[in-house]
C-alpha cells in the first residue's frame, strides 16, 4: 500500500510539471547584434561650475557617472587633473556602468574627465570643472536665508551655491579671515527667488574706498526706473563724508532715507544692518542705532529677480551708482526683521 501511495504522488508530481509547462516555448539564446550606436557617458557629480564644499581638509568626494552602451562596455576610465585615479574594466551588468567612486579631495580648481569605451573602440567623453571650498558647517539664524563669509570663495554657506562675479574683484585681508575687494566694474549678484519676504534685512562689515564718490552697495531693483518696487542701498559724497542712504517701495509710493548715516573714510571697518517690515526701518551702525524711520508698507517686490552686492548694476544705475570699490566683509541676507539683540551679537561676534 505505501509504495503504490509513493508511485501515485510521483505520476501526479509529474503531471502536474507537464501542465505547469504546456504552451511554453524551449529558451532561445539570441545573439546581441551588431555594434552600431556609440556609448554615451555623463558625470552627474559633481556639477558643472557648482563648488564642493567640505568642512575637511582633504574632503571625500563621491565622483558619480553613468556609462552606457547598445551592446557592450569595454572601460570606463575616470582622470582628474590629467592624472587617470580610476580605469574599470569589468562591469556586473555589461551594457550599463552607474559608477560611484569616493575620493579624498584637496581644496583648489579641479577638472573630471570620464571617458568610455565599447568593444568595437567607439568612444564618448564627458568633462566638469568645479572647485573643492573648505568651509565650516553653518547653522543659520533664526530667518537667515544667505550667508556670504566671503573667505576668498564666492558661495552662499546655507544653501552651497555660487555667486556670479562680474568683472575682476579680488580679495584682501578682511574683518575676518578675507574679504571682497570691490573693482571697476564689478560686482556681485545672486537669485532673489525664495530669498525676499514681506520682511527684510541685511547687515555686513563695510569699509570705504572713495576713489569713486558715489557707488551702489545692495541693489535689489526691477528693470527701469521704478523706484515703488524693491530695494536699493548707495552712498555719495558730502563734502569729507559719505552718506549712506536707502530707498525701498511698497508698491504705491516710494520711500527716502538719506541719509541714514554720515560716514567718515578713515579706513576703518564699520557694521552696517538694515532691518524693514511693515512698521518701518532702522539702521545701525556698529551694534547702535543711527536712525528710525516709522513707515506703514511693506516692500512690494515685484519684477526684482536678482540681489547684486558692491553695485547698483543691472538696475539701479540711472544715478550713477556702478561699483564700488569699497570692501566687503560677512554678509547676511534675513526673509524676516532682525531683533537689536541680534544685531549687537553679529557684531560683538566679530569686532
Amino acid at each position: 500500500m505505501k509504495i503504490f501511495k509513493y508511485l501515485f504522488f510521483i505520476s501526479l508530481v509529474a503531471l502536474f510539471a507537464v501542465a505547469c509547462n504546456k504552451g511554453l516555448d524551449d529558451i532561445i539564446p539570441i545573439a546581441p547584434g551588431t555594434d552600431v550606436d556609440a556609448p554615451t557617458i555623463e558625470i552627474t557629480y559633481p556639477v558643472q561650475g557648482k563648488p564642493f564644499v567640505s568642512p575637511d581638509e582633504p574632503g571625500t568626494i563621491t565622483f558619480k557617472v553613468l556609462a552606457v552602451d547598445d551592446i557592450e562596455l569595454k572601460s570606463v576610465v575616470l582622470t582628474l587633473d590629467g592624472q587617470v585615479i580610476k580605469e574599470y574594466t569589468s562591469f556586473t551588468d555589461y551594457r550599463r556602468a552607474d559608477i560611484k567612486l569616493p575620493y579624498d579631495l584637496t581644496a583648489g580648481d579641479h577638472s573630471l574627465t570620464a571617458t568610455v569605451t565599447d568593444l568595437t573602440g567607439q568612444t564618448d567623453e564627458a568633462s566638469v570643472s568645479f572647485s573643492k571650498i573648505t568651509a565650516p558647517v553653518y547653522t543659520p539664524l533664526e530667518g537667515e536665508v544667505a550667508y556670504f563669509p566671503l573667505d576668498g570663495y564666492y558661495l552662499d554657506l546655507i544653501t552651497g551655491s555660487g555667486l556670479t562675479v562680474h568683472g575682476s574683484p579680488s580679495f584682501e585681508s578682511g574683518k575676518v579671515n578675507d574679504a571682497y575687494k570691490g573693482a571697476e566694474d564689478a560686482y556681485l549678484e545672486f537669485p532673489a527667488t525664495g530669498l525676499l519676504g514681506d520682511e527684510f534685512s541685511v547687515a555686513f562689515w563695510y569699509k570705504l574706498d572713495v576713489t569713486k564718490n558715489r557707488a551702489g552697495i545692495i541693489a535689489i531693483s526691477p528693470e527701469g526706473e521704478s523706484r515703488n518696487n524693491g530695494f536699493r542701498f548707495a552712498r555719495e559724497n558730502s563734502g569729507d563724508l559719505q552718506n549712506l542712504f536707502v530707498n525701498y517701495g511698497d508698491g504705491a509710493a516710494e520711500v527716502w532715507i538719506n541719509p541714514f548715516y554720515q560716514a567718515t573714510p578713515d579706513g576703518n571697518w564699520m557694521h552696517v544692518a538694515i532691518t524693514i517690515d511693515a512698521a518701518g526701518s532702522k539702521y545701525y551702525i556698529n551694534g547702535e542705532l543711527a536712525k528710525e524711520n516709522p513707515y506703514e508698507g511693506k516692500i512690494d517686490w515685484t519684477g526684482c529677480s536678482s540681489i547684486s552686492i558692491a553695485s547698483g548694476m543691472p538696475n539701479f544705475v540711472y544715478w550713477e551708482h556702478f561699483s564700488d570699490l569699497s570692501s566687503y566683509d560677512e554678509i547676511h541676507f534675513f526673509k524676516k526683521a532682525i531683533t537689536a539683540e541680534t544685531i549687537l551679537s553679529l557684531y560683538n561676534g566679530k569686532k
